[in-house]
């Protein structure tokens, strides 16, 4: 059985006072990793400081991004080889924002998730739709590529260990959930896509989180899914109090 994962993903939220007492006050609450995988992906500045409150206890640091290289003159970035000097656990790629915004491509998440994969960070590798890639019917089709694209290269021993998220990006910050049915289809195909790839071993080892407007109230349905095995959160993990209940929910699944 696949332990679950939920990874707040903070992204350009909280001051540093915010997030230390954030990380304090979820200290003695959060469920043992024997149950559950907890994790917080907070701005690059905070991490070192968060990574030393968290190693008290049983949650993991993660990083929103990274560059590929391990050094080089690329201004305002932030390396693999500086990530694993703090001792950071997880680092998010691919997320439709930074595609977005910032113009990363398969071939660019490919080449990072090798970076990480050589540092010991485990890459939480993001994949999804438009609205008009959905009402076009084409969902499946554009997650496989996208997954397909970032594993390349990758053996299966090395795929198990990763996360895969899948975010319709048309629920991301919006308030829209895929229904539980929807999202369990297409981390379905997700899984398939690593089968396909690899082995039925490795589909199954796996673990894939489904994002988008993940809250308390709906999180219990999307665990009960045969296919998601945890949630990458954005606002729900601002609050120590609904991001514990999600650890709970995913503990007691």
């Amino acid at each position: 059985m696949r332990k679950p994962i939920i990874a707040g993903n903070w992204k350009m939220y909280k001051t540093f006072d915010e997030a230390i007492q954030f990380v304090e006050g979820v200290q003695d609450k959060v469920p043992s990793n024997d149950n559950v995988d907890a994790v917080i992906c907070a701005p690059a500045l905070y991490l070192p400081t968060l990574v030393q409150i968290a190693s008290e206890f049983e949650l993991a640091i993660g990083a929103q991004t990274m560059h590929y290289e391990n050094e080089g003159a690329f201004t305002g970035e932030i390396s693999p080889a500086q990530l694993a000097s703090v001792a950071v656990d997880y680092v998010i790629l691919g997320h439709s924002e930074r595609r977005e915004y910032y113009n990363e491509t398969d071939e660019a998440i490919n080449k990072k998730v090798a970076a990480a994969l050589a540092h010991n960070i485990v890459p939480i590798i993001c994949c999804g739709e438009t609205l008009q890639e959905r009402e076009a019917g084409t969902t499946e089709q554009k997650v496989a590529g996208q997954i397909t694209a970032a594993l390349a290269g990758f053996d299966a021993q090395q795929v198990e260990h990763m996360v895969l998220a899948y975010e319709p990006i048309w629920a991301i910050g919006t308030g829209k959930t895929a229904t539980a049915e929807d999202a369990n289809q297409v981390c379905g195909a997700i899984r398939a896509t690593v089968e396909k790839l690899y082995d039925s071993a490795t589909a199954q080892a796996v673990r894939i989180q489904y994002g988008g407007s993940v809250k308390p109230e709906n999180i219990e349905e999307l665990l009960a899914k045969e296919h998601i095995d945890g949630a990458l959160v954005g606002g729900a993990s601002l609050q120590a109090e609904s991001y514990l209940k999600l650890l709970e929910a995913a503990a007691n699944a």
